[in-house]
């Protein structure tokens, strides 16, 4: 039994430094996914707008330059006369229209950072999968490990009996096919926890995995989904109130100066003021105003549907722990009787009591229960992180 445990220590195969935390695991994901571009980039176009609805205008001033030459030709005058004119037209805010635009632009800025937020609990989710892959599959080969030591140590203890003709050359042969089986177990583990580790390594960019599973925290306040789905329903009312208060295009005030010039008159100057307001466009945002009720009412349903599925998503998740931590339990009391039994049998083994079959079935049921104890111990691990994950905790 100690040699048992020391080979289980060594087998652990553990870093030679320290292991990230799955923080540290989730921000490096974040950093190589396109969802952090796009999120940056949502970010950016929330702050143009922002500075857009900031300004003093509805939209860019205009400036008009207006130039007639030979208007009229006066007898006996030389040269033409001419007619400049040069005027700045600024589209201005209707009533209630700049305070809807700033509205809408800061709920285009929430409604960007909680869309960030629940793009990064998404990926944390698929990174906590990895990892308790990862953390399954490394328990699998440190136990294979063990049992292949054992089962050499056997292997060879058997071949000293039959030289010495205690044994017969069939037990020999017998507890080498079980030794041969074990390697042949340890191999496969190797190679599945080599595939997993490139997974790890395509999604993070780190060659390690966090080695302690994350410690069961109270929820947020409010889930990233929900929360998110919450910013996009109020970014839709402010679009309808921003629709509301754009019953026309803007009115159109001109400030305009004018100087005109005759061959032999004295030149003329003026200023004017002038002020366009289009009508009849109500009718021309009908189709806008729809849609933006119909973005409204669709943020109001998915939010509705969406609350009902994140309560079912974590009903089921706890459902699954609490199962989890009842299953392993039983596993583990079961292993330890078992293993028991494998010890007393060997005893009985070396004394000559007990044939070599009956001593490999009490292996092979004692390393069965293990395998099934450690992977329930990962299926407990993993049904923790799923619960973190539905209640909507970031690590």
């Amino acid at each position: 039994m100690k040699r048992l445990l020391i080979t289980l220590a060594l087998a652990a195969g553990l870093p030679s430094h320290a292991a990230p935390s799955m923080a540290e695991a989730v921000e490096a994901a974040w950093q190589r996914s396109s969802a952090s571009a796009e999120a940056t980039g949502q970010q950016r176009r929330a702050a143009a707008e922002r500075t857009a609805a900031g300004a003093l205008w509805a939209a860019p001033p205009a400036l008009t330059l207006d130039q007639v030459r030979n208007r009229q030709q006066l007898p006996g005058a030389n040269g033409a006369a001419r007619e400049t004119e040069l005027g700045v037209a600024v589209p201005l805010w209707l009533p209630g229209q700049r305070a809807a635009r700033q509205a809408q632009a800061d709920a285009e800025a929430q409604a960007a950072a909680t869309q960030a937020a629940a793009a990064r609990w998404t990926l944390a989710g698929a990174v906590r999968e990895l990892a308790a892959e990862l953390s399954q599959l490394q328990a699998e080969l440190r136990l294979t490990a063990a049992q292949e030591q054992e089962l050499a140590q056997l292997a060879a203890d058997v071949q000293r009996r039959v030289a010495a003709g205690d044994l017969a050359r069939a037990d020999a042969l017998a507890a080498q096919a079980e030794h041969l089986a074990a390697q042949s177990q340890h191999s496969q583990a190797q190679q599945r926890l080599d595939a997993a580790r490139l997974r790890w390594q395509a999604v993070t960019g780190l060659a390690e995995a966090p080695t302690e599973a994350e410690p069961e925290a109270a929820a947020p306040p409010e889930h990233p989904l929900l929360a998110a789905a919450a910013a996009r329903l109020q970014l839709a009312r402010e679009r309808q109130a921003v629709m509301r208060a754009t019953r026309s295009e803007p009115p159109e005030l001109a400030l305009r100066t004018r100087r005109e010039t005759s061959p032999g008159e004295p030149g003329v100057r003026g200023v004017g003021v002038s002020l366009r307001v289009p009508l009849g466009t109500a009718d021309r945002r009908e189709p806008q105003q729809a849609a933006a009720l119909a973005e409204l009412e669709l943020a109001e349903a998915q939010l509705r549907e969406l609350r009902v599925r994140v309560e079912a998503d974590l009903a089921t998740a706890r459902s699954e722990q609490a199962r989890a931590r009842e299953q392993l339990a039983a596993e583990q009391a079961r292993a330890r009787l078992l293993r028991e039994r494998a010890v007393l049998i060997d005893k009985s083994f070396q004394a000559g009591e007990t044939p070599l079959p009956e001593r490999l079935r009490a292996q092979s049921s004692a390393a069965q229960a293990e395998a099934a104890a450690t992977r329930q111990a990962a299926l407990l691990a993993a049904a923790t992180a799923r619960l973190l994950q539905a209640q909507g905790v970031l690590p």
